[in-house]
């Protein structure tokens, strides 16, 4: 854990899996697929990836693209697992 992609990234992860783990315990049959966590769990993996190669590299560019992907793993997460959505 050495660059603020690291951490933002792993803080991103950590929300998922609690949200999927809060929502997997629940008394009724869970609504989500575990396959709905593949997407945004990759993004967050190869956002990292970006950001890291961007900040060894000096590179702008590899950071923008780490920087677009945690914006759209977060957009997913919104629209698509709905994580402050009350499930009854």
């Amino acid at each position: 854990m050495q660059t603020i992609y690291d951490w933002v990234t792993v803080a991103i992860f950590a929300g998922l899996i609690v949200v999927f783990l809060q929502r997997s315990v629940g008394d009724t049959e869970p609504q989500d697929s575990i396959l709905s966590y593949l997407p945004p769990a990759i993004g967050c993996a190869v956002s990292n990836w970006f950001g890291n190669q961007g900040v060894e590299n000096g590179s702008v560019a590899y950071q923008a693209l780490a920087a677009l992907g945690i914006a759209a793993v977060l957009a997913y997460t919104y629209f698509v697992i709905k994580p402050f959505q009350r499930r009854s």
